[in-house]
C-alpha cells in the first residue's frame, strides 16, 4: 500500500465519520482547497515582507537567493498539499482519485526535484568559486562545473526513483541493475580519460606540487609547473618548450619538487687536477670562487670535498647553495668561467685522460 492511499484510508475514516453525505465532503473539500490558497496566499507575503526584507539587511547575497528559490515552491506545495487533502477527503476508494493522487504527488516532488538543483545552483555560482579561488591551484576551477554536474545528476536520479517506487510503485533495481552495466561499459571505453581525471584530482589533494614550482618527472623531464589541470599538467622546460603530461603518467611517477618544502638548492660542480698538485691550494681557490659569486648563500657555507683519487686527475667537489632552483646554471657558468681562469693564474693544471701505447 502506497503513502497516498494510506492517507486516503485514514482521511476516509476520520472525515466519514463526522460527515455521512457526499454532500458535506465536497463542501469541506472545498473549504480545505479555500483554506490552502489562503494559506499559501498569506506564506508567500510572509516571504515578501519579513523574510526577504531580513535577509536583505545581510552583507551575504546567497540567502536572498536561497529565499527567493524556495518561495515559489513553498506556495505551490501548500496547494498541492491542500489539493492532496480535499481529494482524500472525498474517497479513498475510487481508482481514478487514487490517480489524481499520485499525479498531485508527482508534480509535488517534481517541483522539489528542480528547487534543489535550483539550490545547488546557486551554492556553486555564488560560493563555490569563493572557497576555490583562495587556492593556488586552478584543478579545483575546472573539476567545479563537473562536480555540479555530478550533484545535479544525483539529485534527479534520486528523485525520480522516489518517485518511481514511492508513488507509482515501480521496482528501480533492475533499472539501477541496467545503468550499472551501462556504466561498466562506458567506464571501459573511456578508461584512460577516467585515469587522468582522478590522477588530477590526487595531485589536488596530495598537492605534491603548486604553480610555480621546479619539479622533475620520473623520466628525467624538468620542468618548471605552469598550470594544473583536471586531465593534465603543463610544465615549462628549459628551452622554453611547454610540456602536456597526462595526470596518469604523473600520479605512477616518482616526482622530485625542487621548490618544496623550501625553494633553496643544493649544486655540485666536479672537477680534477693534475697530481702533484697542491690540495690545501684547490681548495682554497675553489671557496674563494664560490664566495665570490653573488647569487652563492653564504648559509650553508660553500665547501670543497677531496672525493677521489681518478684514473688521470685528483678529483675535487665544490659544493654550494643557491637561492632560488632557477639560479643552478647560471652559477655553474659563472663558477666553471672562473676555474678556468683562476686555474691558471694559479698554475694549476687540468689534466685530460692520456694513454701509453706500448709497442711489442
Amino acid at each position: 500500500m502506497t503513502f497516498n492511499e494510506t492517507v486516503s484510508i485514514y482521511a476516509q475514516q476520520i472525515f466519514g465519520s463526522l460527515f455521512g453525505a457526499i454532500e458535506y465532503k465536497l463542501a469541506l473539500a472545498a473549504s480545505i482547497m479555500v483554506l490552502s490558497v489562503i494559506l499559501a496566499y498569506l506564506v508567500d507575503i510572509i516571504f515578501k515582507k519579513v523574510l526577504l526584507h531580513f535577509t536583505s539587511k545581510t552583507r551575504f547575497e546567497i540567502d536572498d537567493l536561497v529565499i527567493k528559490a524556495v518561495k515559489r515552491p513553498i506556495y505551490y506545495t501548500v496547494i498541492l498539499m491542500g489539493a492532496f487533502l480535499a481529494l482524500s477527503v472525498i474517497s479513498g476508494a475510487e481508482s481514478y482519485l487514487l490517480f489524481f493522487n499520485d499525479i498531485l504527488l508527482t508534480i509535488l516532488a517534481l517541483i522539489w526535484i528542480f528547487t534543489l538543483i535550483n539550490i545547488n545552483k546557486i551554492l556553486f555560482d555564488n560560493v563555490m568559486p569563493s572557497v576555490v579561488k583562495k587556492t593556488e591551484t586552478k584543478i579545483d576551477d575546472e573539476v567545479l562545473p563537473l562536480l555540479k554536474g555530478i550533484s545535479d545528476l544525483v539529485i534527479a536520479l534520486v528523485g525520480i526513483g522516489m518517485i518511481l517506487e514511492g508513488i507509482w510503485g515501480v521496482n528501480i533495481i533492475p533499472l539501477f541493475a541496467s545503468a550499472g552495466i551501462v556504466g561498466i561499459a562506458v567506464a571501459f571505453a573511456a578508461k584512460d580519460a577516467i585515469s587522468q581525471f582522478f590522477g588530477g584530482l590526487s595531485i589536488y589533494y596530495d598537492k605534491p606540487f603548486k604553480n610555480g614550482d621546479r619539479i622533475e618527472i620520473g623520466d628525467g623531464q624538468i620542468g618548471i609547473v605552469e598550470e594544473v589541470g583536471i586531465r593534465s599538467t603543463r610544465i615549462l622546460d628549459f628551452y622554453n618548450n611547454m610540456i602536456i603530461i597526462p595526470n596518469s603518467i604523473i600520479a605512477n611517477n616518482k616526482i622530485i619538487n625542487y621548490t618544496s618544502p623550501q625553494p633553496k638548492m643544493m649544486v655540485k660542480i666536479t672537477m680534477g687536477v693534475a697530481y702533484g698538485s697542491d690540495v690545501a691550494k684547490v681548495k682554497r681557490v675553489l671557496l674563494d670562487i664560490a664566495k665570490s659569486i653573488d647569487l652563492v648563500l653564504d648559509y650553508p657555507e660553500p665547501s670543497v670535498r677531496f672525493d677521489n683519487h681518478g684514473d688521470f686527475s685528483l678529483d675535487f667537489a665544490l659544493i654550494l647553495w643557491v637561492r632560488y632552483p632557477s639560479e643552478k646554471f647560471s652559477v655553474i657558468n659563472e663558477v666553471n668561467t672562473l676555474i678556468d681562469s683562476e686555474f691558471r693564474k694559479e698554475e694549476i693544471d687540468i689534466p685530460f685522460p692520456t694513454y701509453t701505447i706500448l709497442k711489442q
